[in-house]
């Protein structure tokens, strides 16, 4: 996580527990500052939802008007903070959960997004080191937590480092939970 990361509150958990709320703002901070509209053809929404739901991450604190762009008709939004960070650990709960959900049918989206548009048009250069993968490994809860403190850290340090020439936008996307969902009971 760098300095410039949000940890989200409770607030933030409610208002991000909506999975479209949540591909907006993960829009915003992969694209840059956009307009309801634009997002609303993006995502193949109502521009009225679109704004909607931008309306509510403003309140949540995760994105704020650039009012540098646009006019009073085409209002332009950007994201305020480059990621957010969920420990479960310590903000559990309900508001917890159904943002761990929403992640979770983001992440699908996102993928299914790949899969439709992104695979058939991506340069061989870029396909060739594509991963699209999942893996089970035997674990207790607290390897599983090592293991994702360790894969963060790398993720972290290619996130703090200055961009190489030709860099391009990545998605790295990273799920871990049980397999079975009455694990350790």
């Amino acid at each position: 996580m760098t300095e410039d990361d949000v940890t989200l509150d409770t607030q933030a958990l409610r208002v991000l527990a909506h999975p479209m709320r949540l591909a907006l703002l993960n829009r915003l901070r992969r694209e840059g500052p956009s307009t309801a509209r634009q997002l609303a053809r993006h995502f193949e929404l109502d521009p009225g939802a679109a704004s909607y739901h931008l309306r509510r991450l403003a309140a949540g604190g995760l994105i704020e008007e650039d009012t540098e762009r646009g006019t009073r008709r085409d209002r332009w939004w950007r994201a305020l903070h480059p990621a957010s960070q969920h420990d479960p650990a310590r903000r559990g709960g309900p508001d917890g959960r159904a943002y761990t959900q929403a992640v979770a049918l983001a992440a699908a989206e996102t993928l299914r997004r790949a899969a439709a548009q992104t695979v058939p048009a991506m340069p061989d250069t870029w396909f060739a080191v594509s991963a699209f993968s999942d893996f089970s490994v035997q674990v207790t809860p607290d390897e599983l937590a090592a293991l994702k403190d360790e894969l963060y850290a790398v993720v972290d340090r290619y996130r703090r480092r200055e961009p190489s020439p030709g860099a391009e936008s990545a998605v790295v996307q990273f799920q871990a939970f049980p397999a079975h969902p009455d694990a350790g009971r």
